[in-house]
């Protein structure tokens, strides 16, 4: 956590990955982010992994440093609250429908230079998620061995559209600042998701070749790189991004000789070029399959240590929340009181600043904790009015 969007207050009203993790990036660098839910939480408030109560694991932690507002918004009262709101703090981010009660042009009346930051599935209004995404721009089809689609299990275009989001609200709020003008910002999951395969020359590379790029499992495209099997059985993955590590390998491997001779007699010359390694890897994998099933790992990792050579032995998570260099001792961890009342590594911002002190994580809110604090401060209602919403069980929640 770093203080550095003090006096900045967002309203963010959303479910699942995308639009919640766009709030917790701004909370995690000191914005207040207001969520604001349905009482008894919204569709993703109960979501997996949850403790042996019920309690949501994946929704305390992509909610933490958030104040909690719970108003029933099936009732029109509850919904003209959350409206109010938006305007009386003027960031807003969503991922609810372009039209209904929190469409832009409807909000922005009475505060023309409303930001809104809209998640969304199709740019058309259409609803995906990040897994029917990702079969539309052919990931799964490029990925493992085939002949079957291979879906990721990390939900990579809706945390990538998250933090797209947060970084669209910070660029619109410096053009307000500079010139007063507000207006909302539309990020499908489908555009950062085609956008992305763009960005990294992929549709450039099917326009020029007429085909995909063949299924190559555990092999990296364009590189030297793949998955090897030690002596002692550890599986890990070897990748060549610089010549330096390229001669590193070959050395600490003792394949100098072997390889000069594949040189020779296919008139190569595999020291600077990253893609002749990867067009004679079938001349190549063999040699370093021997070399590397001939040692056991920690022989092999201090070796490509010194080398400067990247790798890493496969792990599983139980594994990777053991190892103290990612966890244990990683200052974004700590530990934070949260509802569920459970305790384990709680993860803060991720950047680092040496120079600014980082805080530690702050737990995420009960639903409705805040509500009486939000409803006051930022709306200015008197405790009365703020009862008779209560008693009316038009907001609500564990704050009172």
């Amino acid at each position: 956590m770093y203080n550095l969007l003090p006096g900045l207050t967002v309203i963010e009203a959303s479910s699942f990955v995308a639009s919640p993790t766009a709030g917790l990036y701004l909370a995690q660098m000191g914005a207040e982010v207001i969520r604001v839910d349905q009482i008894g939480g919204g569709p993703d408030f109960r979501r997996w992994p949850v403790t042996q109560g019920g309690d949501s694991l994946y929704w305390e932690n992509l909610n933490r440093a958030k104040k909690s507002l719970a108003l029933d918004l099936g009732r029109p009262e509850g919904r003209e609250l959350l409206q109010a709101l938006v305007r009386a703090t003027g960031q807003f981010v969503t991922n609810f429908p372009v039209k209904g009660f929190l469409a832009h042009d409807t909000l922005a009346e009475g505060r023309p230079d409303l930001i809104t930051v809209r998640v969304m599935g199709w740019a058309d209004g259409s609803p995906a998620l990040d897994y029917t995404v990702n079969n539309a721009v052919g990931y799964p089809l490029l990925t493992g061995a085939g002949p079957e689609p291979v879906n990721h299990v990390l939900p990579a275009w809706d945390l990538l559209t998250g933090a797209y989001a947060a970084f669209a609200l910070m660029a619109a709020l410096r053009r307000r600042d500079a010139t007063g003008e507000g207006g909302e910002i539309r990020i499908p999951l489908s555009d950062v998701a085609i956008g992305t395969v763009a960005n990294l020359g992929g549709i450039a590379e099917v326009m020029n070749t007429g085909t995909d790029r063949p299924r190559l499992g555990n092999t990296v495209f364009g590189l030297f790189g793949r998955d090897f099997t030690t002596r002692d059985g550890k599986r890990t993955m070897i990748v060549v991004v610089t010549h330096r590590q390229w001669a590193n390998l070959v050395a600490a491997l003792n394949l100098g000789d072997a390889i000069a001779r594949i040189e020779a007699e296919r008139g190569v010359s595999f020291a600077k070029d990253d893609g002749l390694r990867f067009t004679h890897r079938d001349a190549l994998f063999p040699l370093f399959e021997a070399a590397i099933s001939a040692r056991d790992h920690a022989d092999l990792a201090a070796a490509f240590d010194g080398g400067g050579i990247v790798h890493s032995a496969y792990g599983t998570m139980a594994d990777a929340v053991r190892d103290p260099r990612l966890v244990g001792e990683n200052p974004i961890f700590g530990t934070a009181a949260d509802p569920s009342g459970t305790r384990y590594p709680a993860a803060g911002a991720f950047a680092t600043m040496p120079a600014e002190e980082r805080r530690p994580p702050a737990p995420a809110p009960r639903n409705g904790q805040h509500s009486e604090q939000v409803l006051a401060d930022t709306l200015g209602l008197s405790s009365g009015e703020i009862a008779r919403l209560f008693d009316a069980g038009i907001a609500g929640g564990s704050g009172r």
